[in-house]
């Protein structure tokens, strides 16, 4: 089945080496025809993404505080309101994603942000989780970013984050996992998950496809920030 005129396209663009003011034109662009493009692409990182945390989250979740980090048209709030999650902040670099995302109706708050040029709009331990779904990735947010996740995060609370595992992100995903594995060493927190899945989404090219799959495959991690607090004894 071909991808629908233009997909491959606006992917590449938005994943080239433009500029950042550029790529968010490319973006704001995008904005009112991307979720569109993802369903041809068959992109499942937010519902993968959002049952992980899920699944991880110790607690009924409608009264959790979660940030959405380039939170784009809102993908995974949807997927995170289907599973209980109720109070959701959103940060994107693009004003036509944030314009998309506020369309939903879904989150509380919504704000301007470029993570990994600037800090995130909320104060230290402010989120009982946090989620940065489908911009960790190459050209797109820097792995040096992720400290700041932890930042916003409430002791004991859960980071979900992804990335692609394609050919032309390798590289990244090496450098990134390095960056996670040094931050559990050094006691900042503890993996829950790293899951591997196959078909993460469909390939825009034969060189980027998995074995010949026609598919890319991708990662879903989930962390706690540490200290843990201890289990309450009933």
């Amino acid at each position: 089945m071909r991808l629908p005129a233009g997909v491959r396209e606006r992917v590449a663009a938005v994943h080239g080496g433009a500029a950042l003011p550029e790529r968010l034109r490319l973006y704001d662009g995008w904005a009112a025809r991307y979720e569109q493009d993802v369903a041809a692409l068959e992109y499942r990182a937010p519902h993968l993404a959002a049952a992980s945390l899920a699944f991880a989250f110790p607690a009924p979740p409608a009264g959790a505080r979660l940030l959405d980090v380039a939170c784009g048209t809102g993908l995974v709030a949807r997927e995170l309101h289907r599973r209980g999650f109720r109070c959701l902040h959103g940060v994107d670099g693009s004003a036509g994603m944030l314009e998309q995302a506020r369309s939903t109706g879904l989150y509380r708050q919504l704000r301007p942000c470029v993570l990994g040029r600037e800090p995130l709009p909320a104060p230290a331990e402010h989120y009982d989780a946090v989620t940065l779904v489908g911009a960790l990735g190459e050209g797109q947010v820097p792995s040096a970013a992720v400290p700041e996740l932890l930042r916003v995060t409430k002791p004991g609370g859960f980071l979900c984050l992804t990335t692609r595992s394609n050919p032309s992100n390798l590289r990244y995903k090496a450098e990134l996992e390095a960056a996670l594995e040094r931050l559990e060493r050094q006691g900042a927190w503890q993996r829950v998950l790293a899951q591997e899945v196959e078909r993460w989404e469909r390939a825009t090219s034969e060189e980027e496809s998995t074995q010949g799959t026609g598919y890319i495959s991708g990662v879903v991690y989930v962390y706690r920030k540490c200290p843990v607090p201890p289990l309450q004894e009933s």
